[in-house]
């Protein structure tokens, strides 16, 4: 199918979602309704699904650009259905109502292969569920290049050769939802090659990928993050991407990891390049050792762009051009674009999102100054003052190249 195919269908099926489904839910049954809903998600790119009761019914709603819109309301008589046809799916206990559970889907749903993980818990009206939608293999492809992330070449430049060192530590660093996971399997899928032993340890695996041996932690059975280190760093591994560094243990174990000859990819949650290093500080890592162990930190976020199918292009006022660094003066000659709302983009404004970066390379004179225990405030200077574009000034970028608004600038960094 052609890319200009493909849109259109996109399109049509995010005008027409609403009411096949509402036309449906009052001939099928809930197995048909629940199968049709999940594949149209797909269609829509939409990363989850919630299923909310209410006293009135079982509020539906989809995750499409990080924000949850509305899509169907079940009727109370027919939510049991619903919740027990889609716990069915997940492989959960239907009986069990009053603990919260974790499932998965098998890969049967939809024209390709796809993976989708549910998480239950009860509320006061009844059980509630997330479906979580994994990317397939092929819309992962496109994201072999890092270009194609969002970063800008020389950052891109920087992250080839952070990662292509013989060993240390790469950090993606951002909050949740940010595409920290994304960035490193972009990284690793680079670092994939048969000469080499690459190893995840995640919770769960995201993304299945050939040639790297990928391992599922399992609280339930005590197999954490640092039992599966402790594992991996005796298996001779030359590549490490570890899910999230979560406490000070795991954090020891990567660094020592780091320092004795593997590469190391993670995410962790930080504000920023410089703020990663306080929190690796608050868990306890002497300051020699995060000199020495980290390569480089990539922060990020993920911005919604101005649907090109409704955008139209306006002159920024004094107060957008001081924002933005634009000379009033230019206004009159400066073009920006915010999209209208339309049938393509649920009437936001918005289609698809790119991400903005900041990448920070640890040389001597960072080095050093991590060693002395410089705050964060001061790293961030010496960084910008030798070339480091941050998150602001990424994002400004976007703006004035159309990409984004400047609404959706204070939105993600305010």
């Amino acid at each position: 199918m052609s890319q200009s195919a493909h849109k259109s269908e996109n399109i049509s099926s995010q005008t027409a979602v609403r009411e096949e489904l509402r036309e449906l839910l009052g001939v099928v049954g809930p197995v048909p309704l629940v199968d049709l809903l999940i594949e149209r998600a797909f269609h829509l790119n939409a990363t989850d699904i919630h299923f909310d009761p209410t006293g009135e019914g079982l509020r539906c709603r989809i995750r499409v650009d990080g924000l949850l819109h509305d899509i169907l309301m079940v009727p109370l008589a027919t939510m049991p259905q619903v919740i027990s046809r889609l716990k069915l799916l997940a492989g959960m206990d239907i009986t069990e109502r009053r603990l919260a559970q974790d499932g998965h889907m098998a890969n049967t749903l939809g024209e390709r292969s796809r993976d989708i993980r549910v998480g239950s818990g009860p509320t006061i009206y009844g059980e509630r569920l997330v479906l979580r939608l994994m990317p397939d293999a092929q819309s992962f492809e496109r994201y072999d290049d890092l270009h194609e992330l969002g970063l800008e070449p020389n950052q891109a430049t920087q992250m080839e050769r952070f990662i292509r060192a013989p060993y240390g530590m790469v950090l993606s660093v951002g909050p949740v939802g940010s595409g920290k996971s994304t960035t490193m399997y972009s990284c690793l899928k680079r670092l994939n090659d048969p000469a080499k032993s690459l190893i995840t340890i995640e919770d769960p695996v995201e993304r299945r990928m050939p040639g790297v041996n990928q391992i599922q932690v399992d609280p339930k059975i005590n197999f954490s993050f640092v039992e599966a280190l402790r594992g991996v760093l005796r298996q001779d591994p030359n590549v490490m991407m570890i899910g999230e560094i979560r406490d000070s243990e795991t954090a020891r174990i990567a660094v020592r990891a780091g320092l004795t000859g593997v590469m190391v990819l993670s995410t962790l949650h930080a504000n920023d390049t410089a703020s990663t290093i306080d929190v690796f500080r608050d868990f306890g890592i002497p300051p020699m050792f995060i000199a020495d162990s980290l390569q480089g930190i990539l922060s990020q976020r993920l911005m919604r762009k101005a649907c090109l199918h409704c955008r139209q292009a306006y002159h920024p006022d004094e107060a957008t051009c001081v924002i933005l660094g634009i000379d009033p003066a230019n206004a009159a000659a400066t073009s920006l674009f915010r999209g209208q709302g339309c049938d393509s983009c649920f009437g936001t404004g918005y289609s698809g999102r790119t991400g903005i970066y900041e990448v920070m390379g640890l040389d001597a004179e960072l080095r050093h100054e991590i060693i002395k225990g410089a705050p964060q405030n001061e790293l961030m200077s010496i960084a910008k003052s030798k070339g480091m574009r941050t998150l602001d000034m990424a994002a400004i970028q976007k703006v004035t190249d159309g990409i984004t608004t400047i609404e959706e600038m204070h939105r993600v960094l305010t």
